[in-house]
């Protein structure tokens, strides 16, 4: 292990479940590197995922954008940082030859891009054959530079008291004291997903037969969905569409006694906050949850069949209606089970 490395920096500048599914990383590297300052390149409406992270020092964002004067700008504030060490989980040509062309010393990730030349510490694994988790995947980068990772994975996320405020405020508007699930319909384009309906026919289940009051979550893109999954329900939801922060979602997470999704980034949240989780993933082994999954054992997983689907008909997943093969009364029973509420249930 090299002990001059005195200033890291680790990038993750794709999706909101990348970010925290790489979150294990920092606290290894701190225990490794106690003297090094250590900073994270991300996306801007990823920061939350690390402000007031124990381990982290700056936070830099980076934007997608193809303007020469906006890299130059990035390559720039790379630069002036005199980085010892880059990790790099999700190497992309742009982010990769900046990093290169800033002249870091040590350069970490992947051996199978045709780029990868860029990177002098390689790791040999293809991640699309997903035959381990995506932490795992993240935290193997660390053998090329040494470093023991065979502790427990730690996540670490914080929700500051403003946030828990707001979730209080929040709950009290609507009148929720008891129990409530989070149901949350979209995947943000990352994996196919559960209809709308029958996310709808799970909240009147759970709000009938277990009494739970429902909360429907979703980004502002995926207002309209989650509309449809409230306004589909007999029973009422509070629609918390593009209301709520990442730090007021893992809030609201942790006072949740379920929380129901499609593979997508605030599923990883509600897990590293402690949530039960309940989560749906297509028959595609690079969406598979053996990498995807939810890294928690309170969960419960249901990956779709294609061979019962009429249209992949056992061949290579087409669409969503692979997904219509997951019965609602199956995901309430796990819910039932997962929860194990007093509560008398209506078969």
């Amino acid at each position: 292990m090299n002990s001059n490395i005195r200033n890291i920096l680790l990038v993750r500048t794709d999706r909101i479940g990348d970010l925290v599914l790489s979150l294990p990383l920092l606290p290894v590297l701190k225990r490794n590197f106690p003297e090094a300052k250590i900073s994270v390149l991300v996306r801007r409406y990823t920061r939350e995922l690390v402000e007031g992270h124990s381990c982290v020092d700056e936070i830099l964002i980076y934007e997608h954008e193809d303007r020469i004067a906006s890299l130059w700008n990035t390559l720039r504030q790379i630069r002036s940082r005199h980085f010892d060490l880059v990790i790099i989980p999700y190497p992309r040509l742009r982010i990769t030859t900046l990093m290169f062309l800033a002249g870091i010393p040590i350069r970490v990730g992947t051996g199978y891009r045709w780029y990868s030349f860029f990177f002098n510490r390689r790791v040999f694994e293809h991640r699309k054959d997903a035959k381990r988790h995506e932490v795992e995947y993240n935290l193997n980068l660390l053998k090329a530079i040494g470093v023991d990772i065979s502790q427990p994975p730690e996540f670490e996320f914080n929700i500051p008291k403003e946030a828990e405020r707001a979730v209080e405020a929040i709950l009290a508007e609507h009148s929720i004291a008891g129990k409530f699930a989070i149901i949350h319909p979209g995947s943000g384009g990352s994996a196919r997903e559960w209809s709308a309906e029958k996310f709808s026919a799970l909240g009147d289940m759970l709000h009938e037969q277990l009494h739970f009051s429902v909360i429907v979550t979703g980004s502002k893109n995926e207002r309209a969905l989650v509309e449809k999954v409230s306004d589909g329900m007999k029973t009422h939801a509070v629609n918390m569409a593009g209301k709520l922060s990442l730090q007021a979602l893992g809030a609201l997470c942790k006072r949740a006694a379920v929380f129901v999704s499609n593979s997508t980034g605030p599923l990883h949240i509600a897990s590293i906050v402690g949530t039960p989780v309940v989560a749906f993933y297509p028959p595609i082994i690079q969406c598979s949850p053996t990498r995807w999954g939810p890294y928690t054992a309170a969960k419960k997983v249901f990956t779709a069949d294609n061979k019962t689907c009429p249209l992949c008909r056992g061949g290579a997943c087409q669409s969503n209606v692979c997904m219509e093969q997951i019965a609602v009364r199956d995901v309430f029973d796990a819910i039932t089970e997962l929860v194990n509420p007093n509560a008398n249930i209506e078969q």
